[in-house]
């Protein structure tokens, strides 16, 4: 190989991250001025290059290229599923198989990531069986690449195979098993695998702890929670970790802990988008609207845009404080102020403020309003119309919502109830009977409320109208005495559980 060569070489290996393209391109001159297109090698080194995000660039080089060795393909196809491509990256895949190569173990990573990306599992199972095929089953990669991509299409029989045949287990093998389970809803399976992770040595990461807390936030257990955020705080690169820091305001959010979301909040020093998103959220389901609104105004003065997320949840505030004209007027400045239609959700959410405080006639208008922009009214639309006719106890509107409901969403039970419980509250029991009935020849289901109580490190779940749950006489006397007590104060109650 010729100094220029080896020199041009090194500079496409070495490229800065800010300068990656000029660099790129001024080499890009140079080997074709030295007449060295057609070095496989300078090739390769440039393709490389461009797929730091430059696919155009990128794809152009490959396609040009008259001879692709094993590197190059990997190269385009973990471009392409890096930024999300998948398709594109399936495509190349196609090339790859019609050329009559095999692939290698650093081929088979992103491949099964694309298809857990798309939710081809037939692909997805057939790359499996080639793994096996060429025996890189025990590859540490590529066997948490398998088991990744059962866990993310919910095969989670197939992921628990693979997870107990691996021969070593890293904490992505882990992290992917943990995903799986909260994925599916398993919760406490997830936590059990956790602590099993723990009990083999291996450390939790930043992929870890949102998945972990995400768990603890769903089933209320802000204990667990609590643990593994003094494990955080006990690790310098976790306690810097925006992704963990926003994970344990929404964690403290969903448990009740406004108090402890705010410090949180407060202490952050790298504040995203989301991180803003979250505690603008947390005010809102708390009922602060008026907090939400200051922060929401704060966050634009230190100069970030609120996306499509971040009004849904400032709106969703408003909603849940009664704050009528501060929606109405941020779903007016959608268009307007940040250059955007407004979405479904906005639209339920401005539907829901307005329904929920007696407002239906413009709750109607904005819906037919959705016709004008091409936008079909979703199922939470009218879901947010049902909600307030209810509220308000209004037949004619919670009917119409009702029956559109049925139509788009003929298996929710919850729609059923709803309209049976408006008719309920106007006394109106032979249109009550009339849709339990239908909901018995339906055959519909409805999951029972909940809740959770965390006892002695044990998660004890209550579901409506079970009383399974065993106590003792005296816990017992007292909850039938707070039941038929409709009116206490607070301390009082406290006062007495303390004898």
């Amino acid at each position: 190989m010729s100094y220029i060569t080896v020199s041009l070489s090194s500079i496409l290996r070495n490229c800065k991250p800010g300068a990656v393209f000029t660099h790129a391109r001024q080499t890009h001159v140079q080997i074709l001025i030295h007449g060295l297109i057609h070095n496989v090698t300078l090739q390769t080194d440039l393709l490389l290059a461009y797929s730091r995000g430059f696919l155009l660039n990128a794809r152009q080089v490959f396609d040009r290229m008259p001879e692709r060795n094993m590197h190059s393909w990997n190269i385009m196809i973990s471009a392409y599923v890096h930024n999300s491509m998948y398709q594109d990256a399936l495509s190349v895949f196609n090339e790859f198989v019609n050329s009559g190569l095999t692939p290698d173990h650093y081929s088979f990573p992103p491949l099964l990531k694309a298809c857990a990306g798309i939710g081809d599992v037939t692909l997805g199972v057939m790359l499996h069986g080639n793994v096996l095929k060429l025996g890189f089953e025990n590859h540490v990669v590529v066997g948490s690449s398998v088991l990744d991509f059962y866990s993310k299409c919910g095969n989670l029989n197939d992921a628990r195979m693979v997870f107990e045949g691996l021969s070593w287990k890293d904490s992505g093998a882990w992290n992917a098993m943990i995903s799986g389970f909260a994925k599916a809803g398993l919760h406490l399976e997830a936590l059990s695998c956790f602590k099993n992770m723990l009990g083999n040595k291996a450390k939790m990461d930043s992929m870890t702890v949102p998945t972990l807390l995400s768990v603890c936030g769903k089933l209320g257990d802000v204990t667990k929670g609590k643990e593994i955020h003094g494990q955080v705080l006990k690790n310098t690169v976790l306690y810097n970790d925006t992704v963990i820091n926003n994970s344990l305001i929404d964690l403290y959010s969903k448990c009740g802990c406004l108090c402890d979301a705010k410090k949180i909040f407060s202490s952050l020093k790298n504040l995203n988008l989301v991180t803003w998103t979250t505690m603008i959220s947390c005010f809102g389901v708390h009922g602060e609207g008026d907090e939400a609104l200051r922060l929401f105004e704060k966050m634009r003065d230190s100069g970030f845009k609120p996306n499509s997320v971040t009004l849904t949840a400032i709106l969703a505030s408003c909603s849940h404080s009664g704050l009528v004209d501060q929606g109405k007027r941020i779903f007016n400045s959608i268009r307007s102020s940040y250059g955007f239609e407004p979405s479904v959700e906005h639209y339920a959410c401005l539907v829901d403020i307005l329904s929920r405080f007696g407002c239906f006639e413009d709750a109607l208008a904005l819906i037919n309003s959705m016709k004008m922009v091409k936008m079909v009214p979703a199922a939470s639309v009218w879901g947010a119309l049902l909600a307030g006719s209810l509220v308000h106890r209004n037949i004619a509107t919670g009917e119409m919502a009702a029956h559109h409901l049925f139509e788009m969403e003929p298996e929710n039970a919850s729609n059923y109830i709803a309209l049976c419980s408006l008719y309920d509250s106007r006394g109106m029991w032979k249109d009550a009977s009339r849709v339990r009935l239908k909901i018995r020849r339906l055959r519909l289901d409805k999951t029972p409320g909940c809740s959770w109580i965390s006892v002695g490190g044990e998660i004890h779940t209550f579901y409506q109208g079970n009383s399974s749950f065993s106590v003792d006489p005296k816990t017992q006397e007292w909850l039938e005495w707070i039941i038929r007590t409709p009116l206490i104060v607070h301390s009082e109650i406290q006062s007495s559980l303390s004898l």
